[in-house]
C-alpha cells in the first residue's frame, strides 16, 4: 500500500524503461503514483501516463520558472513565458482528469530577479485551486516563508508541501494550518527531513521520491519503488511498526487525494 505523491515520470530519464519502472514499483508494493506536470507539454504527457498505467495519477503543474520562460541565473528568459490564463482555462476544461494541481509554487534558487511576478503567478494558481477544490502540491525552494505567508492568506486547506526545507518555525506554522508534508526518500541521507518527521504528526505526512531526482542511493537513479525507504525511516524515527506507518500514509493519501 505504498504511495509516491510526487514523481516526474515524464522526465527523459524514464523514456527508455518506463514500463520496467512501473513494474518495479508494483513489485515493491506501490499502489499509487502522482506524476507531476511542470509545463503545458508535460501536463499532456502525465495525462497519457495516467491513461496507460493504472497506478499513475496525473497532476496539473506549472513550475514557477517554467512559467517565466525558463530564466537562467542572469535573469534573461530562454523562451517565451507561459500564458498562465490560457493554462488555467485548459485545466478547468480537463480538471476531472487531474487528481491535483502541482507542481506549482515559488523558486528563488533558480530565479533571483522576478520574485513579485512569481508571487502573483502563485496567487493566481492558488485561486484556481480554491475554485476547483483540488489538492495543491507546492514547491517552495529558497522561498519557504513567502510561500507559507501566501498560503496562510488564502482559504486553502488541502495543501501538500513537497520537499519542504523551511526551518522549524515555518514547519510548525504549516503544521498548525493542517497542511501536509511529503517526505522524499533522500530522508535516509538528509537530517533536515528526519527532523521534520520528528516534529510533524504522522497524520500530516506523505511519501514521495521526486524521481528521477533526490535518490536515496547515490549510485542509482531515483524511482517510485524507493518510497519504501521513506517508510522505513519514518518507522524508525516514530518508533512504529512499518506496516502501521504504511497504513497511516495510505490513509493520508486517500483523505487528501481520493476523497470526494
Amino acid at each position: 500500500m505504498l504511495v509516491d505523491v510526487h514523481a516526474h515520470l515524464d522526465h527523459p530519464d524514464f523514456k527508455k524503461d518506463i514500463d520496467q519502472v512501473i513494474e518495479r514499483a508494483k513489485k515493491a508494493g506501490v499502489v499509487g503514483i502522482i506524476s507531476n506536470g511542470v509545463n503545458p507539454e508535460s501536463n499532456k504527457c502525465v495525462l497519457a501516463l495516467a491513461k496507460k498505467y493504472d497506478i499513475v495519477h496525473a497532476s496539473f503543474g506549472l513550475y514557477p520558472t517554467d512559467l517565466l520562460g525558463f530564466p537562467d541565473e542572469s535573469g534573461m528568459p530562454a523562451s517565451e513565458p507561459i500564458d498562465l490564463d490560457k493554462e488555467c482555462e485548459y485545466f478547468k476544461k480537463h480538471k476531472d482528469l487531474f487528481i491535483s494541481i502541482g507542481e506549482v509554487g515559488i523558486d528563488y534558487k533558480w530565479d533571483k530577479h522576478h520574485h513579485e511576478t512569481q508571487k502573483k503567478n502563485f496567487e493566481k494558481i492558488m485561486g484556481l485551486a480554491e475554485k476547483t477544490k483540488k489538492p495543491l502540491i507546492v514547491h517552495s525552494r529558497k522561498a519557504e516563508k513567502d510561500v507559507i505567508d501566501l498560503l496562510e492568506s488564502s482559504s486553502l486547506k488541502n495543501v501538500l508541501l513537497h520537499c519542504f526545507m523551511g526551518n522549524k518555525k515555518l514547519i510548525q506554522r504549516a503544521a498548525d494550518k493542517q497542511y501536509s508534508f511529503s517526505v522524499p526518500a533522500i530522508i535516509v541521507r538528509l537530517q533536515h527531513f528526519q527532523m521534520l518527521v520528528e516534529d510533524v504528526g504522522i497524520g500530516q505526512l506523505l511519501t514521495e521520491t521526486d524521481s528521477p531526482w533526490l535518490t536515496p542511493f547515490p549510485e542509482k537513479r531515483n524511482e517510485p519503488q524507493y518510497v519504501a525507504e521513506t517508510i522505513k525511516k519514518i518507522a524508525e524515527i516514530k518508533k512504529l511498526d512499518r506496516d502501521e506507518v504504511e497504513k497511516n500514509i495510505f490513509m493520508n493519501f486517500q483523505q487528501r487525494f481520493l476523497k470526494k
